[in-house]
């Protein structure tokens, strides 16, 4: 008697593992992207990272620009996932815009310079699309959180919600711009940082600073 096995075509086999290495191409590309930036990597420098042929990455991806588009696309979104994770966690106002801010942290650990820049710079066409669509995720989440704040008695009554959500997306997009300042280790994480603690100075009320010294306390990055 022969023993039977389901049978699986190696083109459904193929089917299944399409979507599978897409996203290891995403993943491993945004990873070097973070790290050299948009303008030096080749397709040559991720097909040799991730020991897999040139054409392999080309029957996903036609082309360097589509590759570019695709990779930004896919992190951030999983950068809104985690951070309404974030939102969702019960942290107080404070401490939850610390938490977002280590998540980047984690992001640009990597990173001698500023990435985004690059994207304005040679990639154009993407950078507008995900700035676009950056504000308005952004303006949703600050908004949210400066109400919460407001509630929780961090932050004080009379804020104009709407001019503090522009000057701190304002504040924080100026932190990649490279015309204004020289990258080297952690420089990115430092000035985010500054950012976060100008921002939530101006905002503040008195038990709300207190908070906020605290996790400078917990925030510090050594030189």
């Amino acid at each position: 008697m022969f023993l039977k096995f389901p049978f699986v075509s190696l083109q459904s086999q193929i089917i299944k593992e399409e979507p599978i290495m897409k996203e290891i191409i995403l993943k491993k590309a945004g990873e070097i992207f973070s790290k050299y930036g948009f303008k030096s990597v080749t397709m040559d420098d991720i097909a040799n990272d991730m020991g897999i042929s040139k054409k392999t990455i080309y029957k996903y991806y036609k082309n360097k620009v589509e590759l570019v588009d695709n990779t930004v696309c896919y992190f951030h979104d999983e950068m809104h996932k985690t951070i309404t994770n974030i939102c969702a966690f019960g942290y107080n106002a404070i401490q939850e815009n610390f938490e977002i801010k280590r998540m980047f942290k984690e992001m640009f650990k990597n990173s001698d310079n500023s990435p985004i820049y690059q994207l304005e710079k040679y990639y154009p066409k993407t950078y507008k699309k995900i700035i676009e669509d950056d504000f308005s995720i952004f303006k949703e989440c600050n908004t949210s959180n400066l109400e919460k704040g407001i509630q929780e008695g961090l932050y004080r009554k009379d804020i104009n919600k709407e001019l503090a959500t522009k000057f701190y997306f304002s504040l924080m997009m100026s932190v990649h711009d490279s015309k204004l300042y020289t990258y080297n280790k952690n420089t990115m994480n430092k000035l985010e940082l500054c950012a976060l603690e100008y921002h939530t100075r101006a905002i503040a009320t008195e038990k709300g600073l207190q908070i906020l010294e605290e996790q400078l306390e917990k925030n510090v990055i050594n030189e």
